[in-house]
């Protein structure tokens, strides 16, 4: 087996075409190598000395949002003014006029002034039968009566809102509103037609019955 030994501290003795060829070689790959180190270097310097742009960023602009607004308006109606109640002066002689005949008929006043304390009750009641009977002659001639309400009494009546408070009168436990339900107790009165008789001009009113002077 040969063994070659190299011996690296030689140096060549020659210097043929093939050593300069590789020699020019070797000095245009250092040349090379050398300008692409040069550009590489310039180029840095010049990213550092160039001024850096910045990109104007466009401001956002304002969001415009429409709001309905909705204004609520309290209209302050004023409650109409109560009208005023008129108060009717009721004219003395159509009462006055009913007293005479109460008396005419039935000498009412002469009963009702008459002190019964010291009478029997039999008496009493004798002189109630005149007085009833001529009341109810006058009553009946100057005056035309219906019931106000047309139920029995005893039924159960309801009296729905807005009622006449005139015609029908509440007792009892009354809570709440109405409708009321409750039992009739009195059909009540009311007067349908009036007749009475027509008064004399200058004739004295107040005069209920004439004093009497027996000759």
């Amino acid at each position: 087996m040969n063994t070659y030994t190299i011996d690296l501290s030689l140096r060549p003795t020659t210097f043929d075409l093939w050593h300069v060829c590789l020699a020019g070689t070797a000095a245009v790959l250092a040349l090379i190598l050398i300008v692409v180190l040069i550009s590489v270097l310039l180029g840095l310097r010049r990213c550092k000395s160039a001024p850096r742009t910045v990109e104007a960023v466009p401001a956002p602009q304002p969001e415009i949002k429409i709001v309905e607004k909705i204004v609520e308006v309290e209209k302050v109606v004023q409650a109409p003014a109560p009208e005023p109640v008129v108060l009717k002066e009721a004219t003395p002689d159509a009462a006055l006029q009913l007293l005479s005949l109460l008396q005419k008929e039935a000498r009412f006043i002469d009963f009702i002034k008459e002190d019964v304390s010291a009478f029997a009750d039999a008496d009493i009641g004798a002189a109630a039968r005149v007085v009833h009977q001529g009341c109810s002659k006058v009553i009946n001639e100057h005056f035309k009566l219906a019931p106000v309400s047309p139920d029995a009494e005893g039924s159960r009546v309801t009296l729905n809102k807005g009622f006449d408070a005139a015609a029908f009168r509440l007792t009892g436990n009354i809570v709440g509103e109405a409708p009321f339900s409750g039992v009739l107790v009195h059909k009540g009165w009311q007067v349908t037609e009036l007749h009475l008789p027509k008064l004399t001009e200058g004739h004295n009113a107040k005069i209920i019955a004439a004093a009497e002077v027996e000759l």
